[in-house]
């Protein structure tokens, strides 16, 4: 990492980074039980949400909602320069509880409609930052992003008029495989569902999200687990609920994953 700015402060987490000589293993697929906007400034990079592969040039913008896989994949050289902020969903609920500001994140399926083109908002992202301490930085954070969320809703909305398009069938496998999440499922199983080899689904997977398929289930699953512990579902329902069949295997994965045990608050955000 050779530029590095990054706070977090009252559920925000704002992260502005450049790599010179970025390495592509260190950047791996991710679901967390947060917001982000992506705005991609440099670099030769695609982003993989739930399935669908988005190219991205100097301006990209990209939302994602809680519990939607997504992963940034470097496809060669040269400084890649980014901001990403993770908020909660509940941001503007004091003025705005009927979340309309939140439609680009919640009114559509997962992974659709993640990406626009909004070009010039480097001093948007940078104003979160300018602050003398972390109580004026909160403010300047949460003024940048209603102006910047605003933006997003306008061109949302304005998708809304576009004609749907046809699901590929990487696409189709990641709906199919969210739509059993709690189910057994098997790599012989979703084969055959779809027709092709195991192999060819294994391929066709990690392709698209990023992930192994156990590992992009045994991530949604955890995460789902998360949102009922913090609802008060005790651990071993929750467990249970989300398609462990065994509470050691749950715990060991939780921890792993979050860093806490299944009582913990740890609240990480991976690197992208």
């Amino acid at each position: 990492m050779d530029t590095l700015n990054e706070f977090e402060y009252s559920g925000f987490h704002y992260r502005y980074a450049v790599d010179e000589h970025p390495n592509a293993a260190d950047y791996s697929f991710h679901v967390h039980d947060r917001c982000e906007i992506f705005y991609f400034i440099s670099g030769r990079a695609q982003y993989l949400v739930e399935g669908s592969v988005y190219p991205l040039e100097n301006g990209s913008l990209l939302v994602m909602r809680p519990s939607e896989a997504h992963c940034i994949q470097l496809l060669g050289g040269g400084s890649y320069e980014r901001y990403a902020v993770n908020f909660p969903l509940s941001v503007f609920d004091s003025f705005d509880p009927e979340r309309r500001l939140m439609e680009p994140f919640l009114d559509r399926p997962l992974g659709r409609r993640n990406m626009y083109t909004l070009p010039a908002l480097e001093e948007v992202f940078s104003s979160m930052a300018e602050s003398a301490d972390d109580y004026e930085r909160h403010i300047n954070t949460v003024a940048a992003l209603t102006r910047l969320i605003t933006l997003i809703r306008r061109e949302f909305r304005g998708m809304e008029k576009e004609a749907p398009r046809q699901q590929t069938l990487s696409e189709r496998i990641v709906a199919y495989v969210n739509e059993h999440l709690f189910d057994e499922l098997t790599i012989d199983r979703l084969s055959e569902h779809f027709f092709i080899s195991s192999s060819q689904l294994r391929r066709m997977f990690r392709l698209s999200t990023g992930a192994t398929v156990w590992e992009y289930v045994t991530a949604k699953r955890l995460a789902a687990a998360r949102v009922m512990l913090s609802n008060g579902i005790p651990a071993g329902q929750a467990a249970l609920q989300c398609g462990f069949g065994e509470y050691s295997s749950f715990y060991r994965a939780y921890v792993k994953r979050f860093g806490t045990s299944p009582t913990g608050t740890d609240r990480s955000v991976k690197k992208q």
